[in-house]
């Protein structure tokens, strides 16, 4: 018996800027049955897709190129789509208003991105 969350058809955003690291998480999202949104590997990029089309939830590397993605952290609240970070920092590197948010510590596996992914669906419904 699978313990692996139903996700098929699951709309994922994927918020990463390291190209190798984005492809990975693609083609597990792939492997799961979801459906990748983007990706995008600037902030600008991501919030126009937030903006434009439809999600069910959404992955973010912490930080791009430099640059927080707490601002699109903030949209994704404000319009209610569930998200997890992907950070290597764990939740040291949150902001005191996302602790307690969903981590995916880098580097994780697919099971890990599964059973995050199926938590944020159960917020989708």
């Amino acid at each position: 018996m699978s313990t692996t969350p139903d996700l098929t058809g699951l709309r994922v955003l994927v918020v990463e800027d390291e190209m190798m690291v984005s492809m990975l998480i693609e083609d597990m999202l792939e492997d799961l049955g979801c459906q990748v949104v983007g990706p995008a590997s600037r902030l600008e990029e991501a919030i126009e897709l937030v903006n434009s089309v439809e999600l069910d939830c959404a992955v973010l590397d912490v930080n791009l190129g430099g640059q927080p993605i707490f601002p699109l952290a903030d949209l994704l609240r404000e319009k209610g789509a569930p998200f997890a970070f992907a950070t290597g920092y764990g939740d040291a590197g949150l902001r005191d208003a996302d602790k307690g948010s969903p981590v995916l510590q880098k580097p994780f596996r697919e099971g890990d991105l599964a059973r995050i992914l199926g938590e944020l669906r159960l917020r989708t419904k």
